[in-house]
């Protein structure tokens, strides 16, 4: 597995999850996250878009005239969740990598598109990693699965 670090001096314990092996390997093999927004229009977006962890932030790219450009700079709040179904069902992290070549390869491809790219830092304020089929579920549906077994 690539290292893709976190930097644990940084971590609170709103973001310690991030430290959690299962969450590691999804933020350093991944390639797309969802991330979440408000519009100008107040309503909100969810789109997926590509990303890079730095160790203790999120780092995604967009052309500077995208509308997500413009919204982020208003209201820069944000969600976002990585999650896939390979191998283990509904492994997820949620957050309120690429390795070096993917990483080359993408900026080639982008310098080729945009003349000028948005670089959009997402600190974690908030993480919690879900494992579906190993049971580790968010606390009020564990509570629901207690509650109708007793």
């Amino acid at each position: 597995m690539d290292d893709p670090r976190v930097r644990t001096d940084v971590l609170t314990e709103d973001t310690q999850e991030l430290s959690h092996p299962d969450a590691l390997d999804l933020l350093a093999h991944e390639t797309l996250l969802r991330l979440a927004y408000t519009g100008p229009d107040g309503f909100p977006r969810v789109i997926p878009i590509g990303f890079h962890w730095t160790g203790d932030n999120i780092v995604v790219c967009t052309a500077p005239s995208s509308p997500k450009t413009r919204a982020l700079a208003a209201r820069p709040h944000v969600a976002l969740t990585i999650d896939t179904n390979q191998g283990t069902p509904g492994r997820s992290l949620s957050v309120r990598g690429v390795d070096n070549e993917q990483a080359r390869q993408f900026e080639a491809a982008v310098r080729s598109t945009y003349q000028q790219m948005a670089r959009i830092t997402i600190q974690p304020r908030w993480a919690r990693y879900y494992d579906f089929g190993a049971g580790r579920l968010p606390g009020f549906l564990l509570k629901l699965i207690q509650d109708n077994q007793g």
